[in-house]
């Protein structure tokens, strides 16, 4: 490894993880930065925390006054991002502090976070006794009045007054939303004896809400811990310097998202909180959730039901507390998730709880054979490796596998799906290019004040030479940008998605804050400060541009539901910067036939499709609705939500192809089934999830052009 080290760090730890390198360094006990002595436990993290972003970031900002108000903001944003706790008047007296933070982590005394924590818990104190009075009385729903719900569109209260009406219609919006449910929930009933008047379902709707409340802000006083808080105010100054880089706090080696896969929890999804928000931060493969086909990441869940009872709303809830709601006992037993869409269309989706196979996320083919070519299908959730043990199962491998009976089956083209793939193992994205090549470089890694180096494939042999697509969104991030950027430089395949792949260029390592001793038989005890993932390097394509912020940007560009959500790199103000340096030394693949003519005629065919005009149409539309203030007029409320549900299943309908297309195993694929009703069960929704799936189909017949132009060429 070719990292510059600054003599105050000591490599205590080197692990190989998925992504690349990641290096566990101490702080060192010595040198004229922390000779100063930091007289509190807080002080000590924000010197050493100073230390390693200056000294070991891949492209560290420098922190002076500049930095020091980005950090202020991005930590008022933090603590109040709806706007409704503070006044602009705190704001503004936060404004003493914009040039002392830096000083802070340069080793000042620590009173910029003291101070703006103890009036975020006062004013917290006070909003929180708001809601009971604001709740006690009805609401008038025919009143002609609006919320904006986006805190970036909104400004801080500058009155008492001012800050009690937000919170007024605040309140008044969740309670329309659930006097709304109830009114629908009494029409489904349809029985005179059950027959709520509406002042009942409203009375009802606004102590649903005050419990809710109730809720809300026992969950925001546990969170505000000192060391949560403080944890909050490093985490400020680390994301200032890139979206990558986190702090994690002694007590954070806990899980900071709760995996509910595998025999424990049982519906294969990750959450995370955001901003208050419970959502689904990924999927895992095979699992229920994804079985379902109406869940994916970014989307917010609002209510948890078991089976056919009452549906809990866990506004408010901490993660771990609607984990235990979505958790089962037994396997089959029914959740229904209610869910807020990344498009701001709602869904109520049933999910059966199951145990989580390893197998499931390993990766898989299959055969779509339309009577004249058969494409080979592989599914790739992610670059897996088990570094622990050489002896387990490597994603490269697996698809060279997969592959291989492709090619015995006869296939004429394949597809490579990585759709969703996070990324994983840096070693298996150079295997499995090298699948597809000849030899030569596959992705260039660059640390700070550091040469590239290049990664190479050296074996000659080519497993496949024929037709090839990679299939990526805007959920393709890390290895998966690395394997779509390598096959389009050497101009391998044609690689089809959305406008652009996320965007994570960079790898990250641990560093631990805890004091070092420079000799290792002398070590000091810990001192709990916590450990800091740093992004010390970046990736860089063949052709010298990094994946970084741009990510990859297909040969062929189909419109999707998420196109306009802003979650991928280039959203976040913080994201490294893209740049590019020297091109590697490669020669580009000859297919005997013209790519360009092939990606040309088929952006023309998507742009003239009446299917993906649709698409296209139908998002920029939803995106205009949740743009908008949401009205707390019941009319025109019920009228948005009508016309985004209207949306929404239109949309559903032009995403899903009228009539499957015919998709089959692999015939040795197919006798390894057996009896296994699970695996049988499993192989059906897989086989379905490809037939009725328009993106492949699409995909499929830009390898069927591919495969026309080949066996044209070899008949000149």
């Amino acid at each position: 490894m070719n990292f510059i080290m600054s003599k105050k760090f000591l490599p205590v730890l080197l692990v190989l993880i998925c992504g690349g390198l990641f290096v566990t360094y101490g702080v060192m006990g010595r040198g004229d930065r922390l000779s100063d002595n930091p007289k509190t436990k807080y002080e000590k993290i924000l010197k050493n925390v100073g230390i390693v972003l200056e000294e070991g970031h891949y492209s560290p900002k420098t922190i002076d006054d500049a930095f020091s108000k980005e950090v202020l903001n991005k930590y008022e944003d933090g603590l109040d991002p709806d706007k409704f706790i503070f006044y602009q008047k705190d704001i503004d007296d936060f404004k003493k502090y914009e040039n002392k933070i830096d000083d802070e982590i340069h080793g000042a005394p620590l009173e910029s976070f003291y101070a703006i924590s103890k009036t975020y818990l006062a004013r917290l104190n006070e909003v929180s006794k708001n809601y009971k009075e604001i709740l006690s009385k009805p609401f008038d729903f025919s009143k002609d009045e609006s919320l904006q719900l986006d805190g970036e569109k909104r400004t801080f209260p500058k009155t008492e007054a001012e800050r009690y009406d937000y919170s007024r219609k605040r309140l008044k919006y969740l309670v329309l939303g659930r006097f709304v449910d109830l009114q629908d929930e009494r029409a489904k009933l349809n029985k005179d004896s059950l027959h709520k008047a509406d002042s009942t379902l409203e009375r009802e709707a606004r102590e649903i809400v005050s419990r809710q409340m109730d809720r809300y802000f026992l969950t925001l006083k546990n969170h505000n811990t000192p060391d949560d808080m403080f944890s909050d105010f490093v985490n400020a100054i680390t994301g200032s310097m890139d979206p990558h880089t986190t702090y994690f706090e002694p007590v954070d080696k806990r899980s900071f998202d709760e995996l509910l896969s595998g025999t424990f929890f049982g519906i294969g999804a990750q959450l995370k909180e955001d901003d208050g928000k419970i959502k689904i931060g990924s999927l895992i493969t095979g699992g229920p959730a994804w079985k379902s086909g109406d869940i994916q990441p970014e989307d917010e869940i609002i209510k948890v039901a078991q089976g056919n009872a009452t549906p809990v709303d866990v506004t408010g809830y901490a993660v771990t507390d609607a984990v235990k709601l979505i958790r089962g006992e037994q396997k089959g037993s029914e959740v229904r998730l209610t869910l807020k869409k990344a498009d701001g269309s709602i869904k109520v989706v049933p999910i059966l709880r199951d145990k989580i196979s390893l197998d499931d996320t390993f990766a898989k083919s299959a055969i779509v054979n339309d009577g004249t070519n058969k494409i080979g299908y592989i599914y790739l959730p992610e670059f897996y490796a088990d570094f622990d043990d050489p002896s387990a199962r490597r994603s490269a491998t697996d698809v060279a596998k997969e592959v291989q009976k492709l090619k015995d089956a006869k296939v004429d083209g394949i597809v490579i799906d990585l759709r969703g793939n996070g990324g994983g193992s840096l070693n298996d994205v150079v295997d499995m290019v090298g699948l597809f090549i000849k030899d030569g470089p596959v992705v260039q890694v660059k640390g700070r004040d550091e040469k590239a180096s290049v990664l190479n494939d050296r074996d000659k042999d080519v497993l496949y030479s024929g037709p090839l697509a990679v299939m990526v969104d805007e959920m393709s991030a890390s290895a998966s940008e690395i394997f779509a950027a390598a096959i389009q430089d050497y101009h391998r395949g044609v690689i089809i998605g959305s406008t652009s792949t996320y965007g994570k260029g960079t790898v990250q390592r641990s560093i631990s804050l805890d004091p070092q001793s420079e000799n290792p038989l002398f070590s000091k005890p810990s001192e709990g400060l916590g450990d800091l993932k740093l992004t010390f390097r970046k990736f860089y394509r063949i052709n010298g541009g990094a994946t970084q912020l741009r990510g990859v940007v297909p040969d062929i560009i189909i419109p999707d539901r998420l196109e306009n959500v802003k979650f991928r790199e280039k959203d976040n103000p913080d994201a490294l910067s893209w740049d590019e340096i020297p091109k590697a030394t490669y020669t580009t693949w000859n297919p005997g036939y013209s790519y360009n003519s092939i990606v040309s005629e088929a952006n023309t065919d998507l742009q003239k499709s009446p299917v993906f005009k649709g698409i296209r149409e139908d998002v920029d539309q939803l995106d205009k609705y949740n743009d908008a203030e949401t009205p707390l007029n019941i009319q025109k409320y019920r009228a948005q939500i009508e016309q985004i549900k209207t949306l929404s299943k239109k949309l559903d309908s032009l995403t899903k192809l009228s009539s499957e297309f015919p998709v089959h195993n692999i015939a040795s694929d197919s006798l390894t089934l057996g009896n296994d009703s699970d695996k049988i069960a499993k192989n059906k929704q897989f086989l379905k999830h490809i037939g009725d799936d328009i993106y492949i189909n699409q995909t499929v017949k830009v390898v069927e052009k591919m495969i026309g132009e080949e066996q044209l060429a070899q008949t000149k």
